[in-house]
């Protein structure tokens, strides 16, 4: 049995999607290939907001994100942690023989510019981390007003995961003076995982250039050689490719603003449902996520027996809080293809579902 699903990724694909992904193989050093890969970045440029190349990994979002920490930190970086997956770049930065600060704020608060600029001012940073949507506990940090704030450390190179936000709202990576910006397929451009995407400053890679052991795989020098080619370093994984080309068509046949618009109606539709039931938003929510929304599970719901309703009757499903907030939080993704018809569906499940669910043991 298939599930739909509203989790914060991976989410539904279209059947458009998936067919994409059917094209004929090509060799990756191919002309054909090299039309293709030059063909998608006009696309993704606008998305990013950059007239940087925007480099094409063969990875999880995750791939990239330890590789520019292995390309650009030969000093200390600074890991700006609110949620877990913000907590796990510490993690990642220490497991790679970095020296890293954990820059630490409670899961659901957003990353504070005051407390970025007080850090950093304390000297030997040469890299920060920033996760903009931190989709564990839905939360968004103001990502223009960290940036203004980095602008006043120039040695430091940015590396901005943007996951769970990128192409739902408008993010401007050279107007912001983003260096390294990170996405992965498999949330808001609502393909399969697998490909992730990152765009890269002249002087991040002026810095990588610089920096010893950084090894092959991810090394961004590596990128932009065979960027230049119409290339990528490293056999692609070419449905996906042709599944984003298929996803640009999507994109700029729907138009940038329109996509955007309908995001942030959507997100505050199932807001909306909520605060309508009596649950309130994890986050404050002035900084909850555009792309899914985190709700406090303070009604007390048994969310697994929630989800297994929605599962067995509805054939979706919802998630039942990330890591420590498992049970105590629950997520509904907005994201992707989603209309307002399938939003609608959502809600007509979440209501019978939940008249169908007891609240869990005290």
């Amino acid at each position: 049995m298939a599930y739909k699903l509203f989790i914060p990724g991976p989410i539904a694909v279209s059947d458009k999607t998936l067919q994409a992904m059917a094209h004929p193989m090509i060799g990756h050093r191919s002309t054909d290939f090299v039309a293709l890969y030059q063909s998608l970045q006009p696309g993704l440029q606008a998305l990013f907001g950059t007239q940087d190349p925007v480099y094409l990994s063969t990875s999880s979002a995750w791939g990239s994100m330890e590789g520019a920490i292995r390309n650009v930190v030969k000093a200390k970086v600074l890991n700006c942690m609110n949620g877990a997956f913000s907590d796990k770049w510490n993690d990642v930065s220490l497991r790679c023989g970095k020296q890293a600060t954990a820059l630490k704020f409670e899961w659901g608060k957003p990353i504070d510019p005051d407390a970025v600029r007080a850090e950093l001012a304390k000297g030997g940073y040469d890299a920060i981390t920033i996760i903009h949507n931190e989709t564990s506990c839905g939360c968004m940090s103001d990502l223009p007003a960290l940036m203004a704030v980095l602008r006043e450390f120039p040695e430091v190179i940015s590396i901005i995961d943007t996951v769970s936000s990128f192409s739902a709202m408008p993010i401007a990576k050279d107007a912001l003076g983003v260096d390294i910006i990170i996405t992965g397929s498999q949330k808001a451009l609502a393909l399969p995982p697998g490909l992730s995407l990152l765009s890269v400053s002249k002087r991040a890679l002026a810095r990588a250039a610089t920096v010893g052991e950084r090894g092959y795989y991810f090394d961004l020098v590596e990128f932009q050689k065979n960027h230049e080619n119409g290339m990528t370093p490293s056999t692609p994984v070419i449905p996906l490719i042709y599944a984003l080309r298929s996803k640009l068509e999507d994109i700029q046949a729907e138009g940038l603003e329109a996509r955007y618009a309908r995001h942030s109606r959507l997100n505050g539709t199932v807001r909306a449902w909520g605060y309508a039931k009596g649950f309130k938003l994890f986050p404050a929510e002035a900084y909850g996520s555009v792309t899914l929304n985190c709700f406090a599970n303070n009604l007390g719901y048994d969310l697994s027996a929630l989800n297994k309703v929605l599962k067995s009757k509805h054939h979706l499903v919802i998630d039942g809080g990330y890591g420590k907030l498992k049970g105590k939080t629950f997520r509904i993704s907005n994201m992707g293809d989603e209309t307002d018809a399938t939003i609608a569906e959502l809600i007509s499940a979440l209501d019978s579902a939940l008249a169908e669910t007891p609240k869990a043991a005290s």
